[in-house]
């Protein structure tokens, strides 16, 4: 499956040397499960607070070249992680349709801009992507420095998601004005949607093309929309997204995850999508969710963050746990059930770093074991 050397536009990048999360990815057998973190790179490293120190603002971390590609580094130089993913936001894509992002410190992001009118629907277009070059540049300096130690995974907020901060403005407790606007106008709320799914598959594909091996869209607020409105204001446009998603780069297939917190409830119909493997929070059971799915995906998740604040000895245990409750993922030839390791949310920022250590040597040698078993 992984190639001599990958080529993208000139440029050769090392052969890949540990594939188990992109094998994993294509339901196909690896010799343990891999595992990666949802903000793996972050606040939890001392090292990463070092570096944000000196870019001086997150910004400034996030559209620096080196800066991006060092933290990306970071937790992979600590731990046995399977993953790489790009040190980056999810709000890049609306801050370049000039909405204008900002981040206080110790504050979540604020827009100067906001769009809940007529006029300022009417004015969202996808943005020229040549305003994102940071990221892509990005793309290519993590990769080349990577070496072919692990694949690295691109990312995006999903359409719905990046709409909630467009319309609220930054983060919000109750969602009550972009669901205003969804149930009073819902022709300017699927204008954006529309809008916000072509730029961000744009996006994926401009990603891909720099050298991500694996894209990733973030629902992380399709869980607060009621039943019926999931479906129509965050499902569809994740759909359209998808729809317009490169498969294959250089002769290589990308793989696509989707991710919605607290999705919990709609994983049949999530089951459909045209991605390879489906993300889910600590909420889900992932025996039952694997049972749910069935084998046309790989699943990813799904441990409690604040399982890591518990004594290692308990991190171990928990992650165990979690391993036997998924069960023997696939082994041979062919395609079958198989499990990406991660948590149900991004890591805190309060996280004991040893903690992590904790959680990798588990996963590796509890998933490593579980393969020997007689009958496994």
């Amino acid at each position: 499956m992984v190639p001599e050397a990958c080529h993208n536009g000139g440029m050769s990048f090392a052969p890949l040397r540990n594939d188990s999360f992109l094998r994993a990815c294509l339901r196909q057998a690896t010799d343990h499960t891999p595992i990666w973190l949802m903000r793996q790179a972050g606040r939890y490293l001392p090292e990463y607070r070092d570096t944000r120190a000196r870019a001086g603002s997150f910004m400034g971390l996030a559209t620096n070249t080196d800066y991006a590609t060092e933290v990306t580094l970071q937790p992979l130089d600590r731990y046995a992680l399977d993953a790489a993913i790009l040190f980056s936001d999810i709000l890049t894509v609306p801050d370049a349709m000039g909405l204008g992002l900002s981040f206080a410190l110790g504050e979540g992001p604020k827009f100067e801009k906001v769009v809940r009118d007529e006029a300022a629907v009417k004015a969202l277009e996808v943005p020229d992507m040549d305003k994102l070059r940071y990221v892509f540049d990005a793309v290519t300096s993590i990769r080349k420095a990577l070496q072919g130690r692990v694949p690295l995974i691109g990312f995006s907020g999903s359409p719905w998601t990046l709409a909630c901060y467009m319309v609220e403005g930054g983060g919000s407790d109750d969602y009550r004005l972009v669901k205003a606007l969804m149930y009073s106008r819902p022709d300017l709320m699927h204008r954006i949607l529309q809008v916000n799914a072509d730029a961000v598959a744009a996006y994926l594909n401009e990603q891909i093309r720099a050298g991500a091996q694996a894209v990733m869209i973030f629902d992380s607020w399709g869980g607060v929309l009621a039943d019926g409105c999931f479906q129509e204001f965050s499902l569809a446009y994740t759909r359209r997204v998808l729809s317009q998603l490169v498969r294959t780069h250089e002769g290589v297939t990308i793989p696509s995850i989707v991710f919605t917190k607290g999705g919990g409830l709609w994983l049949e119909e999530m089951a459909d999508l045209d991605c390879e493997v489906l993300g889910v929070d600590w909420t889900v059971n992932l025996g039952q969710a694997r049972a749910r799915v069935g084998s046309s995906k790989a699943l990813q998740g799904n441990l409690d963050p604040n399982v890591l604040f518990a004594p290692p000895a308990q991190v171990h245990a928990e992650a165990v746990k979690l391993l036997d409750s998924f069960g023997t993922p696939h082994q041979g030839p062919g395609m079958g059930p198989t499990h990406i390791f991660n948590l149900g949310h991004g890591i805190s920022q309060h996280t004991p770093p040893e903690h992590v250590q904790a959680l990798v040597e588990a996963v590796h040698g509890h998933s490593r074991k579980m393969r020997s078993m007689p009958g496994a």
